[in-house]
């Protein structure tokens, strides 16, 4: 009977290697591959119930009445760079193509973007590995973002200013 145990054991553990191989196959291959991905994401459909863009020439307005014009990196490596904001959409990740480059170990290559619609920024995850965070919590869906409120990625805080 000990040989029996010992032998499912060995096999048990040798099935939870390969799980674990596989998995980190997948990730590193998901963060390699992250650009050719990132290229077929779209903004999200402007059917029935979604909000519409805001006028051209026009910076997109928080709830509070207060207009965001600038993205400030509060932490990281880039603490202090300042973006202007326009009706363009901002991309944050490591890849070269990004509005902003984050050299961030906890970045993926596509990791975040900030889209302007209906006078209003939203953060959206574009599939990250390690998350991308607003205040405490973390962005599943194209979220908000009000002023002076932190968005995380790996090391880097980010926030939108007057």
């Amino acid at each position: 009977m000990p040989e029996f145990v010992f032998t499912v054991a060995r096999y048990g553990f040798l099935v939870l290697l390969w799980i674990f191989v596989f998995t980190v196959v997948g990730v590193i291959r998901r963060d390699m591959f992250a650009g050719s991905r990132a290229s077929r994401i779209v903004a999200a459909p402007r059917g029935v119930g979604a909000p519409a863009a805001p006028p051209a020439g026009r910076p997109a307005r928080t709830r509070r009445g207060k207009v965001a014009r600038q993205l400030v990196v509060t932490a990281g490596a880039l603490a202090g760079t300042r973006i202007t904001l326009s009706e363009a959409t901002i991309s944050i990740g490591r890849a070269e193509d990004s509005t902003l480059v984050i050299t961030d170990d906890y970045a993926s290559s596509h990791h975040a973007r900030l889209v302007p619609r209906a006078g209003q920024w939203y953060i959206e995850d574009l599939g990250s590995t390690n998350g991308t965070y607003l205040d405490r919590g973390k962005v599943t869906n194209p979220t908000p973002v009000p002023l002076g409120v932190p968005i995380r990625i790996g090391r880097t805080s980010l926030e939108l200013r007057p």
